[in-house]
């Protein structure tokens, strides 16, 4: 059995989930997104038993963020679906191939709709929980980050000023090169050699903010245009009514706007890979992959609404 690698993302009749009843845009003025990704697999020689998970469909809703459908098709072989969500309330795909002769592709299509700013609202418990506090293998800070992460903030609390501070520490420490790191890059070694892409940007903020008392998770999502997944932080901090995750974007030095959609939240990557799966067959695959985001006229259609988790 042979693991899929990690995607770099970059490009029938198929597997829809479930059919809803259609809805229409109800506020002119809110902005639709149709997301386009396809995952395309080729194989040296036939595989079985492929099971493919794959974290590419977003929740139903994410503070301003609404799902109005999607689907995944598969397309060379044959396939079944089961849908369900992690403990992060991710939403998660797990399409079962039997049999590959030659390659296989997933196409995903999600319509999202964005409305006026909305907080992303959470319990108060979040805040103090080890979940988000707690250090992961890849965002555990070694004396650098800490050291860092304390010179930047000075005396203020744990919270979102802070949090800005460290956006920006980590955006001007940090430089944009591709080709340096990998998926499994740490945030202290992405921090050493002094370059990363937008992973290890956002892991090294993520270690900062743990490091210093902030709650902070990890996003993976996408920006408007045509490339690969992005990655930013969201900064669990408190409001009057508890607590809510505020986004930061330190591979940029900003904040996330409306030109921003999420996919999935977790500790680190590891927990929000878009796609991984196993199969039998001593055989290596090799993956290419595209995204693209774009921005509909209120007006356009899409297609038929799916329902999920």
């Amino acid at each position: 059995m042979s693991a899929n690698p990690e995607p770099e993302p970059s490009p029938g009749a198929g597997i829809p989930l479930r059919q809803g009843p259609s809805s229409d845009l109800e506020d002119a003025s809110a902005q639709r997104f149709l997301l386009r990704q396809s995952f395309h697999y080729r194989y040296e020689r036939p595989i079985a038993s492929l099971e493919q998970r794959l974290i590419v469909v977003p929740p139903s809703r994410h503070g301003s963020q609404t799902r109005k459908s999607h689907r995944i098709s598969v397309v060379g072989a044959e396939g079944a679906a089961s849908w369900s969500r992690d403990s992060f309330a991710n939403v998660i795909a797990k399409v079962r191939v039997p049999t590959v002769s030659e390659s296989v592709e997933f196409r995903v299509e999600v319509m999202i709709e964005r409305s006026a700013p909305t907080p992303i609202r959470l319990p108060a418990d979040a805040l103090g929980g080890p979940r988000y506090l707690n250090p992961t293998l890849l965002t555990t800070a070694d004396k650098a980050i800490s050291s860092t992460a304390q010179d930047a903030v000075g005396a203020l609390s744990p919270g979102l000023e802070a949090a800005e501070r460290l956006c920006e520490t980590v955006h001007r420490q940090l430089a944009y090169r591709k080709g340096t790191t990998g998926v499994a890059t740490t945030a202290a070694e992405s921090f050493a050699i002094g370059s990363g892409v937008c992973q290890d940007h956002a892991h090294l903020m993520i270690a900062m903010c743990r490091a210093i008392g902030i709650p902070a998770r990890y996003v993976s999502g996408h920006m408007l245009g045509e490339g690969a997944t992005h990655a930013w932080v969201e900064a669990l901090v408190p409001d009057a009514d508890g607590a809510v995750a505020v986004p930061f974007d330190p591979c940029h030095g900003r904040r996330p706007g409306s030109s921003y959609v999420t996919i999935s939240v977790g500790r680190d990557y590891e927990d929000v890979a878009p796609t991984s799966g196993t199969y039998h067959g001593s055989v290596s695959n090799q993956l290419t992959s595209a995204t693209r985001l774009e921005l509909l006229h209120p007006s356009t259609g899409g297609v038929a609404e799916r329902k999920a988790p």
